[in-house]
């Protein structure tokens, strides 16, 4: 599954992201030093990793990645998936106009 969030400002969503992570207005995601996103709910806590980047000028492209010697169950893709599009719309509204998910992996992703 890749998240795909449609912005003339990619850059810019993303910082803004991880600002609101950093400022502790969103509680539920954290990023490591390489910049991918996980879940800090316990029950989701490392089960999967979101990895950014910027393919387009046009949109900020997110695919899933799975812990080490790990596979990402199809609860798991939802759960990530869903909940990242969830955040991103409560906390960067203003600076994306459509948030939207793979049902299947595609592109980068890699279930394990």
């Amino acid at each position: 599954m890749a998240i795909y969030l449609v912005t003339n400002t990619p850059n810019k969503l993303l910082a803004a992201f991880k600002k609101a992570i950093d400022d502790g207005h969103v509680a539920t995601w954290s990023y490591d030093k390489g910049g991918d996103f996980t879940h800090t709910a316990t029950q989701w806590k490392y089960l999967a990793w979101l990895r950014p980047s910027v393919v387009e000028k046009e949109r900020l492209i997110l695919n899933i990645m799975p812990p080490q010697n790990s596979k990402v169950s199809s609860e798991v893709y939802a759960i990530y998936h869903g909940r990242f599009i969830e955040s991103t719309l409560a906390h960067c509204d203003k600076l994306f106009t459509t948030g939207s998910a793979t049902a299947l992996p595609e592109g980068d992703d890699s279930v394990g």
